[in-house]
């Protein structure tokens, strides 16, 4: 039962977090600044945003439920954590409302350095449970290249 509380705990905090990064988009993903950017050849369709968001915040609650019960230095994943959620927040006003693809670029690069860390620093201990917070990471992944893309192209 102390990992259903824990899961949905960080369900709150993540989706807290989506929802709070989503009134910054506002209509950012429709806005001509944005409809005229050159974007990369593999930037997927709008509705996989959110069906990749969703799924990445569900499977990482429950990777964190999982972290914050194994791991001693709870104050380190606390930590960790905080920074990972204030990056997630700060992306879309970022990119979207103040148009910075510059400093887009180095948030989402310093949050994809940090859930890539969290992957291989507690993947012993986390054993098959890793695979919780493998679509975070290849999202990551996939998200920096296209927001590097914009940066060069642009």
């Amino acid at each position: 039962m102390d990992i259903l509380k824990k899961t949905i705990l960080f369900l709150f905090l993540n989706f807290t977090a989506l929802g709070i990064g989503g009134l910054f988009t506002g209509n950012g993903v429709t806005s001509m600044w944005y409809q005229n950017l050159n974007k990369a050849p593999w930037t997927p369709p709008g509705w996989v945003f959110g069906a990749a968001w969703t799924l990445i915040m569900i499977c990482f609650a429950v990777y964190m439920a999982y972290l914050i019960t194994n791991k001693v230095d709870r104050k380190k994943i606390i930590i960790l954590f905080s920074i990972q959620w204030i990056l997630n927040v700060a992306w879309n006003p970022i990119f979207f409302y103040m148009q910075e693809v510059l400093l887009g670029m180095i948030n989402i690069s310093s949050l994809t350095i940090l859930i890539t860390y969290l992957f291989f620093n507690y993947r012993k201990e986390m054993k098959l449970k890793s695979i919780f917070i493998l679509p975070y990471m290849i999202w990551l992944f996939i998200a920096t290249s296209l927001n590097f893309y914009i940066l060069i192209y642009n």
